[in-house]
């Protein structure tokens, strides 16, 4: 039984804005993350950690941000991608754990929704996916 472990880390700037996007579930915010697509860092980061797992390269090889088409597309569409990499080369998820760093929002509200989005995309069941958030305790 071979056994692979990715990691993944993905940063966004935030800007002025009404919603934030976080493992594809609509946040509102008095700010947003600004990307090429949703933005959405924390699909973004488990899209890496996959692919780096198979050691495909990162989500830039696959979904550049100089290509057009991307440009505001839903995350959904990289992790689904990643996913379908896994299966490809017969692979399995045995969990996954991903913790969203930021002051607000805050996460525990919002973790159940994630949780469910993330087993969906990535065909395991919700108790395989672990979702925390904590902040820098306002370092910057």
């Amino acid at each position: 039984m071979k056994i692979r472990v990715g990691n993944g880390f993905d940063v966004h700037k935030l800007s002025k804005g009404t919603e934030i996007i976080l493992c594809g579930v609509v946040i509102p915010h008095d700010k947003k993350l600004l990307g090429h697509s949703d933005a959405d860092v924390a699909m973004h980061a488990l899209t890496d950690a996959i692919l780096g797992a198979l050691c495909e390269g990162d989500i830039g090889v696959h979904f550049p941000p100089t290509e057009p088409n991307w440009k505001g597309v839903s995350s959904k569409i990289f992790l689904k991608k990643a996913t379908s990499l896994l299966v490809k080369n017969r692979y399995s998820i045995v969990n996954l754990d991903i913790t969203i760093i930021c002051e607000s929002p805050m996460i525990k509200k919002y973790s159940l929704e994630m949780r469910k989005n993330i087993a969906f995309l990535t065909n395991i069941a919700i108790n395989q996916v672990s979702i925390k958030g904590t902040t820098t305790e306002h370092l910057g």
